[in-house]
């Protein structure tokens, strides 16, 4: 994923390239000082993601986001978060206030790779639809998993088990927090300790989802929302 770092501040770019650096699909493509410099870039480069600062001179970063016709994803990265509001009425990805973690900030890119409307360069360039992944941590490293392949998560302890279709990771984090990073439309939860891929559920038998040689509960609370999906 192509990426434009746009901000005033070098220490600012400093950050986003070390963070970007520990991800390996993220690929720099330039880094401007101020939103002019970045029009003339945008001109004849196209870019995926654009991480935008917002107190520039002479062009605010929601200014310059309207100049744009078809603009990239944004991730804003400012200081003030009373411009929050404005930025998802521009269609921002995420809204990271310095300074962020990278933690926070490895969610706000999971946010973009999750996405499908990632602008394409062109037919000829990309000849089928990029496969959606996120990362998760696990212990001091990251681990990249397709969501296609995830089959449903677990609720352990302090840990949350992430079983796929060919191993079972588990990270020390809650499983609310995995799913606010897993596509809503995908996964539901359907008990307080696990929550389904949808499109790998097999059979549905009382209070039981089977997918492939697992079975999952269905807790009573979680059952009407199932209920909405089946019909």
């Amino acid at each position: 994923m192509t990426y434009l770092i746009i901000d005033d501040e070098h220490i600012a770019h400093k950050i986003i390239m070390e963070y970007c650096e520990m991800l390996p699909h993220m690929q720099l493509q330039k880094n401007c000082y101020s939103a002019l410099e970045a029009l003339e870039y945008l001109n004849s480069h196209q870019v995926d993601l654009i991480f935008l600062d917002l107190n520039m001179p002479k062009l605010k970063g929601f200014d310059f986001l309207k100049t744009l016709s078809f603009p990239p994803k944004v991730i804003v990265t400012t200081a003030y978060s009373e411009f929050a509001i404005d930025g998802y009425e521009l269609n921002i990805i995420d809204y990271l206030l310095k300074p962020f973690g990278f933690e926070r900030f490895l969610k706000a890119v999971n946010k973009v790779v999750d996405s499908n409307t990632i602008p394409k360069k062109s037919i000829s360039e990309v000849s089928e639809t990029s496969t959606k992944r996120i990362f998760l941590r696990q212990n001091k490293s990251y681990i990249q998993i397709e969501l296609d392949a995830i089959l449903y998560t677990e609720a352990s302890g302090n840990y949350t088990k992430i079983i796929s279709k060919a191993e079972t990771i588990t990270i020390r984090e809650k499983i609310s927090d995995i799913l606010e990073s897993l596509p809503k439309n995908d996964f539901i939860q359907v008990h307080k300790s696990f929550a389904i891929a949808i499109k790998h559920i097999k059979k549905i038998d009382g209070n039981r989802i089977y997918i492939q040689d697992h079975t999952i509960p269905i807790g009573k609370l979680y059952k009407a929302n199932l209920i909405k999906i089946l019909n």
